[in-house]
């Protein structure tokens, strides 16, 4: 019996390394994807390009009525591949949302539809510094 619950164990550690460790392969092969379709921009160099570009915050309405970055527009991911074609394939696009994770998804919905200049603010809004707006109601 003891034989049988140690080769037991021995199997859920197997599987949960293997678990990981496809879950750590797809990490990095989303952030090399999402490297080869758009650039990670710093606060300072993503306020130096918002007046030419189309930011866009990919959170819920709640959260960006509670406060977003001044000049933004809210395209909530929940809805993106429906609305994502509001956006001009012309002109930069500057993408935010708490962290990256929305954003990079977004990136790569908007690189298979040839937008060729996405930008995804690194630090999310989460860290921003700069000048942000709240809706009064």
């Amino acid at each position: 019996m003891v034989i049988g619950a140690i080769s037991g164990l021995a199997v859920s550690w197997i599987i949960l390394i293997l678990l990981l460790v496809v879950w750590g392969g797809w990490q990095l092969i989303t952030v090399i994807r999402r490297n080869q379709v758009s650039t990670l921009l710093d606060e300072q160099a993503f306020q130096a390009g918002i007046r030419k570009a189309q930011v866009v915050d990919l959170r819920e309405k709640k959260d960006f009525d509670a406060g977003h970055i001044l000049g933004a527009r809210n395209i909530p991911y929940s809805t993106f591949k429906a609305y994502h074609t509001e956006l001009r394939s012309d002109l930069p696009v500057y993408l935010y949302d708490q962290g990256k994770a929305l954003s990079t998804r977004a990136a790569l919905l908007l690189a298979k539809e040839d937008y060729d200049q996405i930008f995804i603010l690194k630090s999310g809004y989460a860290r921003w510094q700069g000048k942000t707006k709240k809706t009064k109601y």
